[in-house]
């Protein structure tokens, strides 16, 4: 299967991050064949809705998804909500300036959500986002994700609930992607 991974923390000190470089990692051991997208070293401009589509990182990030079977999605929280980042690179690749909305490179994805938050309570906090995935672009989403604390790490090492619950993850993502490889619908805009 092809996967994209895409890192969307700009921290330096990213925990999603490493998520991001665990999954696409272990992704690869597997046999898959995988694109890993770090909005720190290939950055996006700010969304305008206008000359943005045209910068080279767009047309690389959208040629990755549209490529990719599955899309593992990792992300920060800040503020009981997702990080900028991950709205901002989907608002870019979500459509075009030439065909204004009515094409998408989301469409009829698998997405796999990887999280890094301070606190437990934002478990959820990534529902929003997913919503949004699902209602706009027919995405199917991977019922298992990763969301991990601080305390869920020691130094560069997730501990063994959660990195068991990474490969479960990850293992159903590939599941899901090669299930539905085959489909024979592919989704639009539409209500």
């Amino acid at each position: 299967m092809k996967f994209t991974v895409l890192s969307t923390s700009l921290s330096p000190q990213s925990r999603s991050r490493m998520l991001a470089y665990l999954a696409a990692e272990r992704l690869t051991t597997q046999g898959h064949q995988v694109t890993l997208l770090d909005l720190r070293s290939t950055p996006l401009p700010a969304f305008d809705d206008d000359a943005t589509y045209q910068h080279p990182n767009v047309q690389l990030y959208r040629q990755a998804i549209g490529q990719a079977d599955g899309v593992v999605l990792a992300l920060p929280v800040y503020n009981w909500a997702t990080g900028s980042g991950a709205k901002n690179l989907i608002e870019l690749t979500g459509s075009h300036s030439t065909t204004r909305g009515l094409s998408a490179v989301w469409f009829d994805k698998v997405v796999t959500f990887l999280v890094a938050g301070g606190l437990m309570h934002s478990y959820v906090s990534h529902h929003p986002l997913a919503l949004g995935l699902i209602t706009d672009f027919k995405c199917i989403l991977n019922p298992y994700h990763v969301y991990a604390i601080g305390e869920d790490w020691e130094g560069d090492t997730l501990r063994p609930p959660v990195d068991a619950r990474l490969n479960k993850t990850l293992a159903v993502a590939a599941e899901l992607s090669e299930t539905l490889q085959g489909r024979e619908y592919r989704s639009t805009w539409e209500m």
